[in-house]
């Protein structure tokens, strides 16, 4: 059997984050890797988290299992946090919604529900979307469609192309992902009235709204950041969500995610429940504990969340600055093309609109790694890095 086995390509992402790791160069620049980094290019545990952890090491007395769909109180809590404190989904009883391991396998776990209620259901995603959407889609048996999203000459959301593609090939039935916000690896995103646009096509053709939503409150803050999600599932009777926790708790090796699944009303969301649970249960069984009892803990308690909303703030601001310091420091170092299209989008990723060769020197000869696509992650930068950074770029422009 083993004898028909091929080599695998490395992922581009952890590839680069290897090379950064051996390279000698005392000056490197890892703005690979998607996770967040502070001022020292240290990923740290947050204060809350911290505090978390403290309290149910003392309190946990089992490590049993916790069930299909996870903590119960997490998932109610999760859901508040996405659709708002009052939402009426829940009043209704018209969610499912289970405790996953991360935000990746809360898009698993619903692209395999959607693969048991519709078998090879198209699902339509912008280009580009997360390399992983793609793997993820098309491992659970359904059809990958691609929209226009991105245009890399005004560095924006090309929203008319994604909506004329839509309107002329989406078909009723056909699933439509987008990203609630912080849009990887753009850092473009749908502005309000074009998630109210997109709410009215799926209403009129009878799509279906998939929203993946890693970053909330790394954006503009957690309620504007879930602003286009909660109109359009205002406007729908069904709808699909994958939450993360990896980036706004900072859980990132915790796996802590969720997925919602909106029905249109209470008797269809209990089956979607047991479809759901069944999907789970013939995957990875039960999800971990730990990250999701850090997340209720925080969420349960007045002080330790409002000490997270303060320090997830300051760790959105520090992104909204680098950006605008990095704008700044090319043209410092005599940059002439106009980067300020960096300072308007939203999150850790950006664009940076350099071609191939011209990655490649940056990585190769100023241990600048970035993905061929020149993709960055922002929060790479600090101020000890930075000037360095903006005069590689400049080299190679």
């Amino acid at each position: 059997m083993f004898e028909s086995l091929q080599p695998v390509p490395a992922d581009p992402i952890l590839k680069l984050a290897v090379m950064h790791r051996e390279d000698p160069n005392p000056n490197k620049v890892d703005l690979g890797l998607g996770v967040y980094k502070d001022e020292q290019g240290h990923t740290p545990i947050m204060r809350a988290v911290a505090a978390a952890e403290k309290r149910l090491l003392d309190m946990e007395d089992t490590k049993t299992y916790v069930g299909m769909a996870g903590w119960a109180r997490y998932n109610e809590l999760v859901a508040e946090v996405v659709l708002g404190d009052n939402n009426a989904y829940a009043a209704a009883g018209r969610l499912a919604i289970a405790q996953t391991p991360g935000g990746t396998g809360a898009l698993r776990v619903v692209c395999d529900f959607i693969n048991a209620v519709k078998p090879g259901a198209k699902v339509w995603c912008g280009k580009p979307t997360w390399a992983n959407h793609h793997a993820l889609i098309q491992a659970a048996g359904l059809e990958l469609a691609e929209y226009p999203y991105f245009d890399p000459a005004t560095h924006s959301v090309d929203f008319d192309a994604m909506m004329a593609t839509l309107e002329a090939e989406a078909q009723a039935g056909d699933l439509v992902l987008v990203h609630g916000c912080c849009h990887n690896p753009s850092g473009a995103d749908l502005n309000i009235d074009q998630w109210q646009a997109l709410g009215e096509l799926a209403q009129a053709k009878g799509l279906i709204p998939y929203v993946d939503i890693a970053y909330q409150g790394m954006g503009a803050g957690m309620e504007e950041d879930a602003a286009g999600l909660r109109l359009v599932a205002g406007m729908v009777d069904e709808m699909v969500i994958a939450s993360s926790c990896s980036k706004n708790f900072g859980l990132y090796r915790e796996r802590t995610g969720t997925a919602i699944i909106i029905t249109k009303d209470a008797d269809t969301a209990a089956m979607a429940q047991g479809q759901m649970n069944g999907v789970i249960r013939g995957n990875y069984s039960m999800p971990p504990s730990h990250g999701a009892l850090v997340v209720q803990t925080i969420l349960d308690d007045a002080e330790l969340k409002a000490d997270w909303l303060a320090e997830l703030g300051e760790v959105r601001e520090r992104i909204a600055r680098l950006r605008k310091q990095l704008v700044q420091a090319l043209q410092d170092a005599g940059v002439e093309q106009d980067f300020s299209f960096i300072e308007r989008q939203n999150g850790m990723f950006s664009f940076l609109g350099v071609n191939k060769d011209q990655v490649d020197t940056l990585v190769n000869e100023h241990s600048c790694y970035m993905v061929g696509s020149s993709r960055i992650n922002v929060a790479g930068l600090n101020d000890n890095n930075m000037a360095y950074f903006a005069k590689a770029v400049a080299s190679v422009l």
